[in-house]
């Protein structure tokens, strides 16, 4: 084909595109003379040939929908939709799921504006009709725009019971029509589509089926049916739910259940059940204020918490809890299952630390930083208090570690950049930028997003040179550093004092040691890997190879200025 052909082509093309968007825009405008397999087919050409990307084509066509709805489609906006529905089967499940689901959607909208359209007492009949259609499989629908059936168009057992009796309906016709719609919910029973069945059961107020039904769903697990259905048939079944959670030890189900129907004294037990396990899933990620919080100063939780606090070894916790709750002479419980061996941890004296120094002003900041430039490699961390508010940003950065061989320096960072901003950039300028000092981290990353977060207004967070991140080393990830701690050094880390608030001042003594130990043991896993043997018979020589590999020389997006060399 020529180029000439392929722009004739191609010209045509687009005047059929632009002649199809005239008739739809035309024929959406005034609907008193479409006809609904018109407004169907051009619906369908409208999205096909649309431009924009699969949501945003559906937004569009279920705003021209809705106001192409309101320009007067015969007999009525409700009867039209319904016809509509008749047809989109016939286009096949991509189109006829989307579609059938943006006019419900349109109608159910277009209803709230007008609270009575003219002609809802022919579209009702008509939907009953085409519900029984597809309970029927004579026209294909998903189950939802069955669900969407009886609630855009409320219909209830007489409508039923006039499409299958006629307009004249007794008693008898009810029971025929309730018959009819139960045989096909247990067909939907049968076929495990249970929230269909119950929602069917509930719009028709039928309550035959019982706990049989309720243990099948569970069994299933379909646990969003078998609450549906509980609260359905009431407080009784209710019960019997939150008992079969309790059962299976699903205590956060069935405390749901029990708050959300007002259960509590009908269950005591279980109120406390969920709220220790969630207390101590918590203490186990270390976030001792959060859980403190929850206790909602339930005694009985309080004294759950300092329980698991004294099995963390976390003993200033537990002074602190007992201190603040007046809860003396306490006594650990010992609970039905037998304690966890107690777990060997690092200690700073087995790192041969000799000091740990607290720096938050000029004249500490400029000895440390002297200190720490004679050295060839550090270890840095930082911590910084954690934000319990879903959604919301985290907290500066309080602290930073630096360690030496034998001395942990820890920098008031929140100090330091209110007092002397441009000192401690300088100074740390100096640490982070030398290119003759190795700066060791665990998840660096991490790190250093959130101290270019936290001062962004310091020029020495935006560059660094030669860093290594120890995570990536090892491509270890599972434990953290107090596991990689374990298999390299054969001890862990305690991290019961990883979440806590580490903008009080002064930070306790444990919360200081924790800090240095963090920064001193990376000196410590780099030191000792060389003399470990090597997998697969690596050497020596090769393991360094392996280690300059992960070096980062240069990091960040702010280039340093030229030095001079020296001569």
């Amino acid at each position: 084909m020529g180029s000439g052909e392929r722009i004739r082509n191609d010209h045509k093309n687009g005047e059929k595109i632009h002649q199809n968007r005239t008739i739809c825009s035309h024929s959406f405008s005034d609907l008193s003379h479409v006809s609904p397999a018109i407004f169907v087919y051009l619906l369908k050409e409208s999205y096909v040939h649309g431009t924009h990307k699969a949501t945003l084509k559906f937004r569009i066509l279920q705003q021209q929908v809705l106001q192409a709805l309101q320009h007067r489609p015969q007999p009525g906006p409700a009867t039209f939709v319904v016809h509509c529905l008749y047809l989109l089967p016939l286009y096949g499940p991509p189109y006829a799921e989307g579609f059938s689901h943006l006019l419900m959607s349109s109608l159910r909208r277009l209803q709230s504006a007008q609270r009575t359209p003219a002609d809802s007492s022919q579209a009702k009949s008509l939907a009953a009709q085409l519900f029984l259609d597809v309970l029927t499989c004579f026209v294909i629908h998903e189950e939802r725009i069955l669900v969407k059936l009886l609630e855009n168009f409320e219909l209830g057992l007489k409508d039923i019971a006039e499409v299958i009796c006629g307009s004249e309906v007794n008693n008898g016709g009810i029971d025929i029509a309730k018959a009819c719609v139960e045989r096909y919910i247990f067909g939907f029973i049968e076929s495990q589509s249970y929230m269909t069945a119950v929602t069917l059961l509930e719009h028709f107020s039928i309550r035959q089926s019982g706990q049989s039904f309720l243990l099948r769903m569970l069994q299933d697990n379909q646990f969003k049916a078998a609450e549906k259905w509980a609260t359905f048939m009431g407080k009784p079944m209710i019960c019997v739910l939150v008992q079969k959670y309790l059962d299976l030890k699903m205590l956060k189900n069935a405390y749901e259940i029990i708050k959300q129907n007002n259960l509590r004294q009908e269950f005591p037990d279980a109120y406390h059940l969920y709220k220790e396990s969630s207390l101590k899933k918590l203490a186990e990620k270390g976030c001792w204020d959060v859980a403190e919080i929850k206790t909602n100063n339930d005694r009985q939780l309080v004294e759950y918490l300092v329980y698991l606090a004294m099995e963390a070894g976390y003993t200033e916790k537990v002074d602190e809890l007992c201190e603040r709750y007046s809860l003396k002479g306490f006594v650990k419980v010992t609970g039905p299952e037998a304690s966890p061996p107690q777990t060997r941890y690092l200690h700073l004296t087995e790192l041969v630390i000799e000091d740990i120094i607290w720096v938050d002003e000029v004249d500490g900041l400029l000895n440390a930083t002297s200190h720490i430039e004679r050295c060839k490699v550090v270890g840095v961390d930082c911590e910084w208090k954690p934000n319990y508010e879903k959604g919301s940003k985290p907290n500066k950065v309080s602290i930073m570690q630096i360690a030496s061989e034998r001395m942990v320096f820890i920098l008031d960072l929140i100090k330091l950049s209110t007092d002397k901003p441009n000192v401690l950039d300088d100074c740390l300028k100096r640490i982070l930028r030398s290119p003759r000092i190795l700066k060791l981290g665990y998840n660096l990353q991490c790190d250093l997003q959130q101290l270019s977060h936290s001062y962004g207004e310091l020029e020495c967070f935006k560059y660094y040179e030669m860093l290594l991140d120890i995570q990536k080393v090892f491509n270890e990830t599972r434990g953290g550093l107090s596991g990689l701690a374990k298999k390299i050094l054969g001890a862990g880390l305690n991290k019961t004092r990883r979440n806590s608030n580490w903008e009080q001042r002064p930070l306790s003594q444990n919360q200081m040691e924790y800090a240095a130990l963090d920064a001193a043991v990376l000196i410590h896993i780099f030191h000792h890997v060389g003399g470990q043997p090597q997998p697969m018979g690596l050497t020596e020589e090769r393991a360094k190879v392996e280690w300059k590999s992960h070096i980062v020389s240069h990091m960040g997006n702010t280039k340093p200025p030229l030095k001079m060399s020296k001569s």
